[in-house]
């Protein structure tokens, strides 16, 4: 049993004195100093504690606390051999050196040595969570090129925290952080304040994505679903030369392939204003040439001019686009009903208030998104109100109330003379509903007839601002990830930019990371546990009998997995010693802390190696369900097992890690996945591992939440399961870099 107290030495000139840890067990003795110093006064020696006379008291108790938690932690969990004066001295200083070096600096500043003749490509990151695509971003570095990080934003506060955390307090960036719901009024105001009319080069950002999500059920009018548009209009108003968009697989199938074409479009939809009069002019062209169909190429050409308003004139331009169909209607009336009909008839009323409704666009989207804010607080889905109110948004949605409007007017089976006029009129509201892009696309057939399909096409080739191929799937296990994460990426590229249309994989199918690679040398932690440094594995004590299987898993490579013998690191080394390339020499050492007060003070940070590394508290039966689900390999072949010892769970999946294989998708909760050698879950570092975290990127705050608080809080394991896997990130950021002029 040994006994841990802190004293008070001699006083220095200052008449401060030291505060010095003592440990005693048996006939031995070691004293250490905690590198702290308080008066005597402000000391109370029965209690163990500093008092509230001192100014720091709370810094200075919580890291004494936490020293004595730790040595308790060695005496119990280190061999006996390894109980002598030298290490425990040396495990104690390792503690108190970090957090002086910390504390000692304020904000470091990036290193120039090396780095000074860098050209810097800078970069935005939009819906940046914990910021798997800033890290990967900088990690990435090509010939002369590297990137510099302004801003990231996202609506949560942990994730500001982390971010203030890692790439301000520890990095020392002066990197942005905006905290704001990006569909928010002055949410672009905001943004470009905070840019002070820097250049952007490249922006990047993954739009919240469980609505789109095949894992599972799809929600309508999420409103999550709504986001892919304001980031659009972020890259509307910043024209970065290139933007990636990433999102899940079922992204690709959502209404039936509807939404994948949508963006599309609307990325093809975004134009460069500065040549927008080429084809206002050609439209006027071809209205000189037409005789037929002047009503409708007017139309194009009015709806064309929304590209370029403000959000004040747009609203004036709506109003005028639907005032010209309105007075077609009114000439039209009196031809197709009577005085009195035209008064009391419910589709003429149909017609005429379908018109209002479509006049006041901004008013209907303003509700739109209350009503859908709404569903989504009060969590209204697979209840008998979730299909009225989705009735309701989809009855305010503009091509709902033109296609009311169309069933009016068949409704009042107008003589076959009148068809052209209403068909026109319908046409002119369509058009009104359209997206640039299908604009385009019914302009062509007037192109077609005027045989000026070679000029259409040369001014649509200044007109787009980005051009973008089909998007595809990125399988994170093919940049060095141990694991089988999909991701589909949008990468729209600036039409003076060269087109990326994949990102090549760094490692075949032979040469994946695997998740023992990834996780063997964290293997030291046990139930109800929390390490805050590594400590050594024993591969022959742990494996006997498989220790070469085991063994020969590990490979020496380079940062994005590429197998290297002779240069190269494991991937647990890399973890360890980082993967940004020596770029941040100054850094402050890894800390933790719980929230903004504590990041503010440096004193109060928990400084040491290894953070994140907690495991949960699980009673025996709980353990046994595991071991039993762990040694079966399956959770559907277990189940038989389990139910025939009473150990059987409602719980819908477990995933059983295979060391020599890669894990599958590292989702928000840990206790999906078992260890593959232990029945436990995965701490918040193990499932970084398998993300391509480096182990110096500390998650901040709270460590996990449950119940209502999932809706509106974001704790380390969902800053973990959401993030992008920043090696992929840099696989991205690196083909970028190869291609930007």
């Amino acid at each position: 049993m040994i006994n841990v107290k802190y004293y008070l030495d001699k006083a220095d000139k200052s008449k401060r004195c030291p505060i010095h840890l003592v440990i005693r067990q048996k006939d031995v003795q070691i004293k250490v100093s905690t590198g702290e110093k308080v008066f005597k006064k402000d000391w109370d020696n029965s209690n163990q504690l500093v008092l509230a006379t001192e100014y720091n008291f709370k810094s200075i108790n919580k890291f004494l606390c936490f020293l004595k938690q730790e040595v308790e932690k060695y005496f119990e969990t280190a061999p006996h051999s390894q109980h002598t004066e030298k290490n425990v001295k040396e495990h104690i200083l390792a503690f108190v050196a970090s957090r002086n070096e910390n504390s000692d600096v304020k904000i470091v500043c990036e290193p120039t040595n090396g780095y000074e003749g860098k050209s810097k490509t800078t970069f935005v990151d939009l819906f940046a969570g914990a910021g798997g695509f800033s890290e990967g971003f900088l990690q990435a570095e090509h010939g002369n090129r590297l990137y510099e990080f302004l801003l990231g934003s996202d609506i949560n506060e942990n994730c500001e925290l982390t971010h203030l955390a890692r790439y301000n307090y520890q990095l020392g960036l002066p990197a942005e952080f905006l905290r704001q719901d990006i569909t928010e009024n002055d949410f672009l105001d905001n943004l470009l304040k905070k840019l002070k009319s820097q250049q952007v080069d490249v922006v990047c950002g993954g739009p919240p994505c469980q609505s789109f999500s095949l894992a599972g059920k799809r929600k309508k009018f999420d409103k999550k679903d709504d986001l892919f548009a304001h980031y659009l209009k972020v890259i509307r108003a910043l024209r970065p030369k290139y933007f990636v968009m990433e999102n899940v697989k079922g992204i690709l199938t959502k209404e039936g392939g509807k939404i994948r074409e949508m963006i599309l479009q609307e990325i093809k939809s975004i134009v460069d204003l500065k040549e927008f009069h080429q084809l206002v002019f050609f439209i006027e062209q071809l209205r000189k040439l037409e005789k037929v169909n002047t009503f409708i190429l007017d139309c194009y050409n009015l709806r064309l001019q929304f590209e370029t308003a403000t959000e004040k004139n747009l609203e004036k331009l709506r109003e005028t686009y639907i005032l010209n169909i309105e007075n077609k209607f009114r000439v039209l009336t009196p031809k197709i009903v009577d005085y009195k009909t035209s008064k009391t008839d419910i589709n003429i009323s149909t017609i005429r208030h379908g018109f209002n409704l479509l006049k006041r666009s901004d008013e209907l989207a303003y509700v739109r998104k209350k009503v859908i804010a709404e569903k989504s607080h009060s969590d209204l889905d697979n209840d008998y109100f979730a299909e009225k109110f989705d009735e309701f948004l989809t009855s305010i949605e503009s091509s709902s109330i033109i296609e009311r409007v169309n069933q009016s007017f068949k409704n009042l089976k107008p003589a076959e003379s009148f068809r052209k006029e209403i068909s026109e009129i319908i046409l002119a509201l369509e058009i009104y509903d359209f997206s640039f892009e299908e604009c385009i696309q019914g302009l062509n057939p007037y192109v077609e007839i005027a045989n000026m399909e070679k000029e259409f096409a040369e001014i649509l080739s200044h007109i787009r601002l980005y051009n973008i191929d089909q998007p595809f799937v990125a399988l994170a296990s093919n940049y060095g990830v141990p694991q089988n994460r999909e991701r589909v990426l949008f990468v729209g590229c600036r039409k003076d930019q060269k087109m990326i249309k994949d990102i090549p994989p760094t490692v075949s199918e032979k040469e994946k990371v695997t998740v023992f690679e990834a996780l063997y040398d964290l293997d030291f932690v046990g139930n109800d546990d929390e390490k805050f440094n590594y400590e050594n594995i024993d591969l022959k004590a742990r494996y006997n009998g498989s220790t070469k299987k085991m063994e020969a898993l590990i490979k020496k490579r380079n940062i994005d997995g590429k197998p290297d013998e002779n240069k190269g690191l494991t991937y647990a080394e890399w973890s360890k010693k980082g993967r940004l390339n020596g770029r941040f020499s100054n850094a402050k050492n890894p800390f933790y802390v719980r929230n903004f007060e504590e990041l503010g003070n440096t004193l109060t940070h928990i400084v040491a190696p290894l953070h994140n590394h907690k495991t949960s508290k699980q009673n025996d039966v709980v353990i046994k369900r595991l071991d039993v689900i762990r040694t079966t390999g399956n959770y559907d072949l277990a189940k038989v097992e389990l139910k025939k010892i009473g150990l059987n769970s409602e719980k819908r999946n477990y995933n059983v890690l295979r060391p020599d294989s890669q894990s599958p998708t590292v989702m928000t909760i840990a206790d999906d996945y078992i260890h593959f050698s232990n029945p436990r879950a995965l701490t918040v570092r193990e499932m970084a591992r398998l993300q391509s975290f480096d182990d110096s990127f500390v998650f901040q705050g709270k460590r996990s939440t449950g119940g209502n608080k999932r809706k509106f809080e974001v704790p380390q394991f969902t800053l973990v399961g959401n993030a992008v896997p920043p090696l992929l990130a840099r696989a991205v950021a690196l083909e970028i870099l190869k291609n930007i002029k």
